[in-house]
């Protein structure tokens, strides 16, 4: 493999690794900082970070208010208090040997007023801002108030344009780098367009020519490029260094700091991640972002699945081949199905899945009478996490409701990440993860159960493994 050369990245001379920022406290100060202790590049998230008491207790994220309204302002206030804190905690462990950035979700709640918020207090902590799930045109004009560069999250050159002609060539000197994140291969949101099939993943390279031609375009030959998605040894993707026709390019890395003593993930996750095989992590399209996602195979997603295969279509009134009488509810006011889907339902209610729920498609799911419970508490205790969520309706828009039908095919996915990020429970709650994270189990780095320190793992993928 050719040599791995030090590249400029937010003011520093840093290897060009990337630590991918992971929310809900998955990739932290203490991760974020020990890859920067190393060398390269630390990513910690601001998406709801974790922050302590006096004691070094970890502060639960508990609401009080009585309305969503009310529990989105306590949300924002614990997003801005832990954001604060991760940077101080990574800041410190970096002892100023390489740059500490900032990972935050367009599509959060009040992207905007936490990124303003943490900066406010912490600017001078954080070497950067990455910004992605979304379009965020406004990342550039936060980032340059407080004189932070700033990494957009893209999946395509198209993606790109549209970025830089509305906003970011009013803040040229601050792009520090684009990061082209593959929508087939990252985990967690990933960027697939209505064109793009979910099915059918594109090789990255002429994607990443696409956008360093674009790049150029506006000027931008030396700002890097991140690759991220799917990148596990460096070696594979030697062409790729040092190439005149891409340009600059660092590698990000999601999936394989979960793995390090420094990640904050729980010792069953860790485990968990040792014994996948390849197909277990896969898309799908259950987040309430409305966006796809990658995740890693489990009772939590099977049971998605499956509430999306217990599923009719139904007309208010007779219409068609929808003249089959059903009737549901306590006040048992009828719709109209066909007498195929009156059977299959008969055949759910049978089994135990006798409660019916209608969705924002005119379409029935039928669950178990402890999954509606979970289903409708969850909603009614929504703290608006996202900007606008399909799970409860909640917008962060006048009126703080997207106007749409909650959506019982989906999910709390503040409820289950904090339940993750802070727990042994696994199997029933969602798990982030890159498709490529099935490599652990062969990897011979991780032979015996091996959990290497952040240093000794960036030590590894300097040689090419």
């Amino acid at each position: 493999m050719k040599p791995l050369n030090s590249m400029r990245i937010s003011g520093f001379d840093a290897l060009p690794l990337i630590e991918g920022g992971k929310g809900i406290s998955i990739s932290n100060g203490e991760s974020s900082g020990a890859w920067a202790a190393a060398g390269a590049v630390g990513t910690f998230s601001g998406v709801n970070a974790d922050s302590y008491d006096d004691a070094g207790e970890m502060i639960p994220q508990q609401y009080f208010g009585r309305t969503r309204v009310e529990r989105h302002e306590e949300l924002v206030k614990y997003a801005i208090d832990g954001g604060v804190t991760q940077a101080e905690i990574a800041h410190e462990l970096a002892g100023g040997h390489g740059p500490v950035h900032m990972n935050v979700l367009w599509e959060m709640a009040a992207a905007e007023r936490v990124l303003i918020g943490i900066l406010e207090r912490a600017s001078h902590l954080i070497h950067g801002v990455t910004c992605g799930a979304g379009m965020p045109y406004k990342v550039a004009e936060i980032a340059a108030r407080f004189n932070v560069h700033y990494y957009p999250i893209v999946s395509s050159g198209r993606a790109f344009r549209a970025l830089w002609k509305r906003a970011y060539h009013k803040f040229a000197e601050l792009l520090g780098g684009v990061v082209y994140e593959d929508p087939w291969r990252a985990g967690g949101h990933n960027g697939l367009s209505n064109s793009e099939d979910p099915d059918q993943p594109e090789d990255p390279y002429p994607r990443v020519l696409e956008l360093r031609q674009k790049m150029r375009e506006f000027g931008l030959n030396e700002t890097p490029i991140i690759m991220a998605g799917g990148v596990w040894f460096l070696r594979e993707w030697d062409a790729w260094i040092d190439n005149p026709e891409l340009g600059p390019i660092a590698f990000q890395f999601g999936t394989r700091p979960l793995l390090t003593v420094e990640s904050p993930i729980s010792d069953a996750w860790k485990q968990k991640l040792l014994q996948l095989e390849e197909g277990d992590v896969y898309l799908n399209s259950f987040s309430p972002t409305g966006m796809w996602s990658s995740a890693v195979e489990n009772e939590f997603l099977r049971e998605l699945k499956e509430r999306a295969t217990h599923q009719i279509a139904y007309t208010r009134e007779p219409f068609g081949d929808h003249n089959a009488e059903f009737s549901f509810g306590p006040r048992k006011k009828p719709v109209y199905v066909t007498e195929h889907d009156k059977s299959r339902a008969q055949e759910w209610i049978d089994a135990g899945f006798t409660e019916p729920m209608k969705t924002p498609d005119s379409t029935l799911i039928f669950v178990a009478p402890e999954v509606k419970r979970e289903i409708r508490i969850d909603q009614a205790e929504c703290m608006g996490c996202l900007s606008a969520c399909r799970f409860s309706n909640w917008s962060q828009e006048k009126g703080n409701t997207t106007g749409k039908k909650t959506d019982p095919r989906s999910y709390c996915i503040q409820k289950t990440l904090q339940v993750i990020g802070h727990s042994d429970e696994i199997e029933n709650q969602l798990m982030f993860a890159g498709h490529a994270a099935f490599r652990f189990k062969d990897d011979p780095f991780y032979s015996n159960g091996f959990v290497p320190t952040v240093k000794q793992l960036v030590d590894r993928l300097v040689t090419g493994d």
